[in-house]
């Protein structure tokens, strides 16, 4: 019986996304919130339904027959059928009820990457790009989505209100770009990906369960890339292969009670191996042709941070050196004071760190805390102290004050 209840939570998951690709792909961006709500009563029905009368033999397969019927029903009822889609695909009205909604493996597929470029479009700023993909591509509800982002429903709503608008204005169609414009397109698509997956793994908020949830999506949407043969492009397998060696270390970033656990303190027997190697088989996928970008050098330096030998921080240095030749960020330069610290020492490492000057970030003085432990106990204390104020997860809190307490101790 337990099972049963989580049964549906599950399927939301994994069905309502395929679901409403398909459904969105034919209503369009004009009337995507029809396709959200058929998707939504049917998911309302299996949880009255499956309650009263038991569960189905298929599960999936009653879920993809009441979507399509109550599409099929929506579309006799309404004008809009008639006036805005049947046109398109040549149908009149008295064909209404004859439409085929496709559910096919295939189809799902196809509707879930054409939505993905559609959403992934740069006339909606990276955020929207975000919150629309956790919506509509990945079943995130709006609450999920609010807590991603740290804000609240109406902020998310009305964002997400916006960015449908600004696609509609726009008359963005929901379709599979010209191979010409793949590429060009397709960065967008990764950007966004990244993003999603980042949010997930260097979120500071404590809903857990929801991070690795993020980080999940980002991956799964990312096999959709890899499984079509125009986008599987080396940057695609490069990114692919940056979140493997990334999620393979999830368990080993946090402690018993949730607080970040530092690199050199993770415990390596927590460390995902098969992750671990399907990250390889994607790094050495990405690597043909001549082109470089920032998700190779990343995936690169992932890999080592999952080499288990003393003598990786010097690759790792070189390769952060190059990546911000590539294309600079703080973090980035963050992370290469760490790897300094680890090649020629805290002292050098420390006047490279002041030099960034990210006063307000809470990581950066977690890092300049850990420079001064042990060269100037009192600048590491300070540090902390600041990082105690910045920082809003509770478990983090704690463990920044053992960190204070030892070095007083």
């Amino acid at each position: 019986m337990e099972k049963d209840k989580e049964l549906i939570p599950h399927l939301f998951r994994t069905e309502y996304s395929k679901i409403t690709a398909v459904l969105g792909k034919l209503f369009g961006f004009d009337h995507i919130e029809i396709a959200e709500d058929i998707v939504s009563d049917t998911f309302m029905l299996a949880a009255e339904s499956w309650g009263q009368k038991g569960l189905p033999d298929n599960p999936v397969a009653w879920l993809y027959t009441v979507g399509k019927n109550k599409a099929k029903d929506y579309l006799k009822r309404n004008q809009l059928f008639s006036d805005k889609i049947a046109s398109k695909l040549k149908y009149n009205s008295q064909e209404a009820y004859e439409i085929e909604i496709d559910l096919s493996g295939k189809n799902i597929t196809d509707s879930q990457l054409q939505m993905m470029f559609a959403i992934c479009n740069p006339v909606i700023p990276a955020e929207a790009q975000i919150g629309l993909s956790l919506r509509i591509l990945c079943g995130f509800g709006i609450e999920e989505i609010a807590d991603a982002f740290l804000t609240n429903k109406e902020t998310i709503n009305k964002r997400l209100f916006r960015a449908k608008e600004k696609l509609r204005d726009e008359h963005i169609k929901i379709e599979f770009p010209d191979k010409d414009e793949v590429t060009s397109r397709l960065n967008t698509v990764l950007t966004t990906l990244y993003l999603l997956f980042n949010e997930g793994y260097y979120s500071l908020s404590q809903n857990i369960s929801l991070r690795k949830d993020l980080c999940v999506e980002a991956m799964r949407l990312t096999y959709l890339l890899i499984g079509n043969e125009t986008t599987n492009q080396p940057t695609v397998n490069a990114l692919l292969a940056l979140m493997c060696f990334h999620s393979s270390r999830f368990e080993a970033r946090l402690g018993q009670h949730g607080e970040s656990v530092l690199y050199e303190e993770q415990d390596t027997s927590l460390w995902d191996d098969e992750l671990i190697a399907r990250g390889q088989y994607y790094l050495n996928k990405s690597s043909v042709g001549n082109a470089i970008s920032k998700y190779h050098l990343e995936a690169a330096i992932a890999y080592w941070h999952t080499i288990k030998t003393v003598d990786k921080w010097e690759h790792i240095l070189q390769l952060y050196n190059t990546l911000l030749m590539l294309e600079y960020s703080p973090i980035a330069a963050l992370n290469r004071t760490y790897a300094l610290s680890k090649t020629i020492g805290k002292e050098a490492a420390i006047i490279e760190a002041e030099k960034l000057r990210l006063n307000g970030n809470y990581l950066y003085h977690c890092l300049m805390g850990y420079l001064y432990s042990g060269v100037e106990n009192e600048c590491a204390i300070s540090n902390f102290e600041i990082a105690l104020k910045l920082t809003k997860a509770q478990a983090d809190k704690i463990q920044i004050r053992h960190y204070i307490s030892d070095l007083k101790n």
